[in-house]
């Protein structure tokens, strides 16, 4: 594994550069719905990703935002599961807050995760058990045990959540569950239907540094899932998870009800 992941950050890397390139030129960008946008670097991204990592692993199925899903997947042992550019709203921007997500599955959990952010000039890996990286060094969640004053990526904090902080808050949820892990956020929580290429190379990297990683109602994630969904994401250090799906218990409740 240790080899493979080493190919696996070589590859992201080389995706990365190839986005990074291609920021300054003009592409094609579109809707694929209304408020999800796309572009065509998107699509070449994600083809150079699949052609690389089909080559290192080539029994592994594939589950990718920008290829047409096949249920194929759900026997393989194996599956890729790639974001080619996780925040492609900052990307469209020519904004920093964006990475290459790419993720290895088996047997339902994620055993190899990498992020690449060439904008941010910063790279994020970890193995099952191996703990987590960032540009080489090891890192960490932080500590804290109290959800008064914990610090989240957020644009605009709702009323009843006034009591937490605020900190820059990157397109990429991706990203910014690699600012739990590595203590630059203390909590992240999404209440939506969230697929599984958005979080789960980040969901690794958070829980090898020692972050508490789940839905948003506290079950634990699972992938290579029929819907290839759950229902919101919630990452914090682990003085403050069960606090965190406490005060989202009912909005997370009233949310799925509808």
């Amino acid at each position: 594994m240790a080899e493979l992941i080493d190919a696996v950050a070589a590859v992201a890397a080389e995706a990365g550069a190839l986005a990074l390139r291609r920021s300054g030129e003009d592409y094609a960008r579109w809707e694929k719905s209304p408020g999800n946008p796309v572009s065509d670097i998107d699509l070449e991204v994600d083809a150079l990703l699949r052609t690389r990592l089909s080559a290192l692993v080539p029994e592994a199925g594939w589950l990718s935002e920008e290829t047409a899903d096949n249920a194929d997947r759900l026997a393989c042992r194996r599956l890729w599961v790639v974001d080619p550019i996780d925040g492609t709203r900052d990307y469209l921007r020519g904004r920093s807050g964006w990475a290459v997500s790419v993720a290895l599955v088996e047997g339902g959990q994620v055993v190899l995760g990498v992020l690449d952010a060439p904008a941010l000039g910063s790279r994020w890996r970890a193995v099952a058990g191996g703990g987590a990286q960032r540009d080489g060094a090891p890192i960490r969640c932080g500590n804290r045990t109290t959800l008064a004053g914990a610090r989240v990526p957020f644009d605009q904090l709702p009323r009843e959540d006034m009591d937490l902080t605020i900190v820059p808050k990157p397109n990429s949820i991706a990203l910014r569950i690699a600012m739990v892990a590595a203590d630059e956020a203390d909590l992240v929580a999404t209440l939506r239907w969230g697929y599984e290429w958005d979080v789960a190379a980040a969901a690794l990297i958070a829980a090898e540094a020692g972050a508490k990683v789940s839905d948003a109602f506290g079950a634990p994630l699972a992938f290579n899932t029929p819907s290839a969904q759950a229902f919101g994401v919630l990452v914090s250090t682990p003085g403050i998870h069960a606090a965190a799906v406490d005060r989202l218990a009912r909005r997370a409740s009233e949310l799925v009800g509808r």
